[in-house]
């Protein structure tokens, strides 16, 4: 089994950022993949930044590429995501994806960006 926990979601002004981690436990070896999808109200789940086990090969949304950084600590099985400048469209559910054998999620957490 293996848990995936989100934590530093909330409400933060247009132009603020946030930083996203998710902490992974559990029975695994190691994670083919990490990284965070988000889904909007209405919106299907689309994914942000995806980073692979090796430094090469990391990949963002064009609508969030120069203002989000998702960096992996392996040896803390751990991934995080930072968003700076964050604009009103970026409000949605933010979820941590990790692949071993399998897909895996975390729960979700909320992030608004309102004045």
């Amino acid at each position: 089994q293996v848990q995936l926990v989100e934590s530093g979601g909330g409400l933060v002004q247009p132009g603020g950022f946030l930083r996203l981690s998710c902490a992974a436990s559990g029975s695994f070896s190691h994670f083919v993949v990490m990284g965070w999808y988000r889904q909007a109200p209405g919106k299907q789940r689309e994914s942000v930044a995806i980073a692979p086990s090796s430094s090469s090969g990391v990949y963002y949304a064009e609508s969030v590429k120069g203002r989000f950084t998702i960096e992996r600590d392996n040896a803390k099985n751990t991934v995080y995501l930072q968003m700076n400048s964050l604009k009103p469209e970026d409000t949605a559910v933010y979820y941590c994806y990790a692949v071993t054998t399998q897909p895996h999620w975390g729960q979700g957490t909320q992030v608004t960006v309102s004045s």
